[in-house]
């Protein structure tokens, strides 16, 4: 849409704007706003608007919310009359400095240096969700809105309606939808997006569960993104698919069946580190109980039909490769930071080994049936102890992130110690069921 403030003040005049809300996530990926009224937009633009820092736990200082121009979009869900539309929004200190702690800066900072070496990403996600019946009060219970199953149609897919109406509203506000479809539990859904650059991409599927969450309560529904609702046997992913140019040439090309070095190398980086970025990819106790469960990976593996990262052959689609790993609750922004700088140091090293081995193989363990592959951190701890030792996360999070996106989780995983699995699936739903 406009991309300059004198014409968004023009569009903001014509078509009777009431509310502009300036929305950004917080480190945990939860996205949060302030609703401005139109006489206030050109100060957010020249000058930012403030807000209590501390209350987010950034620090005890405010910040800035800067307007991103490109990224003005309509509501579609609220009134025509007093229209309400969104920008996304830059971080900055109170004298007008980059926040170091602002990760949408920081994806797009990244994805300029990597322009400036001759690549270029897009980046699409898969993400799957919950819906729940509501009681007679409007609050959510643990029913599901069907008993419908993988690629199942009307009548047996109840959610038909709801994921027309957020298709739709996704394609109002400029977002690229490609397909939807029913997933494998009960009441469960998958919106896929089209690749993208990948600050866009992060901004689509930050914006994607908001989107999801006031369509189903406007069909008096309600949605989770829980990564394994309480009662669920299939847990909800986020597929991310990635794609890389280096000079316009695709690194996950296939010549004569075989991947460049170069894409190999880069898979090897993501093998390589996955451990250690576990805990921004998965975020949450309950993102745990997923891993192993359905079709959820559990082990460290890469290949054409690999559950963590596969290399897909669809003929006629740009070649990419997805990762199966992480689940709704992560910050995209994070989440496709830390892939692609893996991505990259495994280039830089030249290392391509863990590709070749098809994942990362257990030190000296190999059964009768061949390698036995290394397992993903199956529980929090031992996650955020990989992410705090690693060099890795230190070199590409600023500190302000780091501590608190693994602080919130090992105290909440504390918080689970001792208790009966009747016991945990009661804290989920007290922790995580409504919040995320």
């Amino acid at each position: 849409m406009s991309s300059t403030p004198l014409e968004i003040l023009r569009f903001v005049k014509d078509n009777d704007v009431k509310f502009i809300r300036l929305t950004f996530c917080d480190v945990y990926g939860t996205l949060k706003n302030i609703a401005v009224m139109p006489g206030e937009l050109e100060r957010a633009f020249e000058s930012g608007i403030p807000f209590d820092a501390s209350s987010l736990g950034y620090g005890s200082t405010d910040l800035l919310l800067f307007p991103d121009f490109s990224t003005l979009s309509v509501l579609p869900w609220r009134p025509a009359s007093g229209r309400v539309v969104r920008f996304f929004c830059t971080l900055k200190n109170p004298d007008g400095t980059a926040y170091s702690g602002d990760m949408r800066t920081s994806l797009t900072e990244y994805i300029n240096q990597l322009r400036l070496q001759g690549y270029s990403c897009e980046m699409g996600t898969r993400c799957e969700f919950y819906l729940f019946e509501t009681d007679e009060h409007g609050r959510p219970t643990a029913i599901p809105h069907d008993t419908g199953g993988y690629l199942d149609v009307a009548p047996l897919d109840r959610c038909e309606n709801p994921r027309r109406e957020i298709c739709l509203s996704l394609e109002e506000m400029g977002f690229s939808p490609r397909s939807s479809c029913h997933k494998h539990g009960p009441g469960q859904n998958e919106i896929e997006f089209r690749e993208n650059e990948p600050v866009t991409a992060a901004d689509d599927m930050a914006h994607y569960k908001s989107v999801v969450k006031s369509i189903a309560a406007q069909s008096g529904l309600f949605a989770s993104f829980m990564p394994l609702p309480p009662g669920c046997t299939h847990g909800s992913a986020l597929t991310i698919s990635l794609s890389v140019k280096k000079s316009g040439e695709n690194i996950f090309s296939r010549t004569d069946g075989e991947l460049p070095e170069t894409g190999k190398c880069f898979i090897s980086g993501i093998l390589r580190r996955i451990p250690e970025m576990t805990a921004f990819l998965n975020p949450t106790v309950n993102s745990y109980r997923r891993f192993g469960t359905g079709y959820a990976p559990g082990k460290i593996t890469c290949s054409a039909d690999s559950p963590l990262i596969r290399i897909p052959h669809i003929a006629g689609t740009e070649p990419r490769i997805e990762i199966r790993s992480a689940d709704p609750a992560c910050d995209p922004y994070i989440a496709f930071k830390l892939l692609l700088a893996a991505g990259m140091e495994g280039i830089r090293s030249g290392d391509s080994s863990l590709y070749n081995d098809g994942g990362r193989v257990s030190s000296g363990a190999v059964g009768s049936s061949g390698k036995i592959f290394e397992r993903l951190p199956d529980d929090p701890l031992t996650a955020v102890q990989l992410s705090t030792q690693s060099s890795f996360i230190r070199e590409n999070l600023p500190d302000i992130v780091t501590e608190l996106v693994l602080s919130r989780l090992s105290s909440t995983a504390a918080g689970y110690t001792g208790l009966t699995p009747q016991q945990s699936e009661a804290a989920d739903r007290t922790n995580y069921f409504e919040y995320l």
